[in-house]
């Protein structure tokens, strides 16, 4: 075929659909879209680009590839994968290298976008019925029928049809990110992940490029404009954890009005959100390459502003109330180390050290976390011993230390039936934490893995520090002796993957100790 079979009509000049700059969002220059021309006809390749010489779709222009046969197809595309559309011969090296072309793509590279438009000058070698039937094509044309208006048709119709499958593949990425963080939406991890599926989601919705930024924080905390950035995209997604000072002036002054007025403020190119909810968490949202703006645009940037702070709102109600729990744990171990004549920083150290290893040894966060608020409760069953006995400061006589021994079973009585994570991780860990790795412990004699991993953790936390801390019956042992008797127990009271991963990270666990020291032990 050659360039004289591109027909051009008396109105080819003329657009076959209208190009309303508001119809489309997409109105900030971004890059290209990408359109690979496979033929072995360099003709066909040149008069394809004077066809659509000019032609821009949502203020976008083309970007031509050229692959003149099916291998250099095949090339071309695993190089780029963001390519929009591909106009595919199918008779080049062989009869059916174009359909080749086809399956390589929607098998082989697993490409489900981009718009494959079949075109032939030998309908007899790809008959329609079959092509359509067998292979994950978008159109067909032959060649002698593709004139310049329909090509300009076909072209605007697949950029529309792949930009429409861009935005439902974001909004799935977007909502994934919102589902998966809504599990463990109290963290701040989960927050942040909560709103950059928010801004995907926004983003995608309103076909905006994808420079975004969401700030939040209470007003009272406020200095200026000193927002901390919760969520950010595209160019801005460095500046997540920074103040809005990190941006440039003009947004800056832009959040500044709306906090002052406690409104939304819509520019040319741009839109700031603002919201405040009920208990006094301001909520600022910035979106670039928005123009011209309908009143569905604003209802849509308002109802996602409002709503996405009520839930923001929600979740820092669900963390102070994680935060509550968490202090009154920690003041129940404070009160047990108390009546011991110990200091309360013992059972933070502890606590603190105890995630260390869990982190170590290959926990994620959350459960790390878990035992971080749950091991200050390993000696909560000595509110139940006398305090002749608990404060004995010299050796305790057999007697006696049968009944020191049972804080463990009286700990794990007092929190067992709890339905709390947290606390039913304390029962544990106050009944394990005196069982030994070769068994001999108590209260169950349990060895290995029969002793739980939040038990064996805090088992070696809690001994590692206690040795290096001054109680009524000691002085505090130098770290070169507490370390020996770390290594001599291994694998004998303590678990020895886990005093492997204190010796490797011993300087991490020493600063944790230097930073919770007792001031009662420096006075002495």
């Amino acid at each position: 075929m050659s360039s004289d079979d591109l027909v051009f009509a008396p109105n080819d000049d003329e657009p076959v659909a209208e190009q309303n700059p508001s119809e489309f969002s997409e109105r900030h220059p971004a890059k290209p879209w990408k359109v690979v021309i496979v033929d072995d006809d360099s003709s066909i390749h040149e008069v394809t680009k004077l066809a659509l010489n000019g032609f821009t779709f949502a203020d976008h222009e083309i970007e031509f590839l050229d692959a003149y046969s099916g291998e250099e197809a095949k090339a071309m595309l695993k190089e780029h994968p963001d390519a929009a559309m591909v106009l595919l011969d199918v008779v080049m090296e062989h009869d059916h290298a174009g359909l080749e072309v086809a399956k390589y793509i929607r098998e082989e590279l697993g490409n489900k976008l981009v718009r494959i438009i079949l075109r032939t000058g030998q309908p007899g070698q790809a008959p329609e019925r079959q092509v359509i039937t067998d292979y994950d094509i978008n159109d067909y044309k032959e060649k002698t029928e593709l004139t310049a208006r329909k090509l300009y048709t076909v072209v605007y119709a697949s950029l529309r049809s792949y930009r429409d499958l861009l935005t439902i593949e974001s909004n799935r990425r977007g909502l994934e990110q919102i589902i998966e963080s809504s599990q463990n939406i109290f963290e701040l991890q989960s927050l942040t992940a909560f709103t950059e599926g928010v801004l995907e989601q926004l983003t995608s919705l309103m076909h905006l490029d994808r420079e975004a930024v969401y700030c939040h924080g209470l007003a009272a905390r406020h200095e200026g404009n000193n927002f901390p950035i919760l969520a950010a995209t595209g160019e801005y997604a460095d500046l997540v954890g920074q103040g809005v000072d990190a941006l440039s002036p003009d947004i800056v002054s832009d959040f500044h009005d709306a906090v002052s007025t406690g409104k939304n403020i819509y520019r040319e190119d741009r839109f700031v959100g603002y919201f405040m909810g009920s208990s006094g968490i301001e909520n600022l949202l910035f979106l670039s390459g928005l123009q011209k703006t309908t009143e569905t645009d604003r209802n849509l940037l308002e109802l996602f502003t409002r709503n996405v702070a009520i839930a923001h709102e929600n979740m820092h109600l669900h963390q102070d109330l994680e935060k509550t729990q968490s202090e009154i744990v920690y003041m129940l171990g404070e009160a047990v180390e108390t009546r011991s004549k110990e200091t309360g920083n013992h059972v933070k150290r502890v606590a603190e050290i105890s995630k260390l290893l869990a982190l170590k040894s290959g926990m994620d966060e959350t459960e790390a976390e878990i035992i971080k608020l749950a091991s200050p409760l390993h000696d909560i069953g000595k509110i139940g011993i006398p305090d002749a006995i608990l404060n004995k400061p010299g050796r305790h006589t057999p007697e006696e230390f049968e009944v020191m021994k049972q804080h463990a079973k009286l700990g794990y009585d007092m929190l067992k039936a709890s339905k709390r994570h947290v606390l039913r991780a304390g029962a544990t860990i106050a009944n394990e934490h005196h069982e030994r790795w070769e068994g001999g412990g108590y209260p169950n004699n349990l060895k290995g893995d029969q002793i739980h991993i939040y038990g064996r953790i805090t088992a070696l936390a809690d001994v590692f520090d206690a040795l290096g801390s001054e109680r009524c019956y000691k002085k505090a042992w130098p770290l070169e002796k507490v370390l020996d008797l770390v290594r001599e127990e291994r694998a004998k009271q303590f678990d020895p993957k886990l005093v492997d991963i204190m010796l490797d990270n011993i300087d991490e666990i020493v600063a944790i100790r230097d930073r919770y020291a007792d001031v009662y032990s420096e006075a002495n």
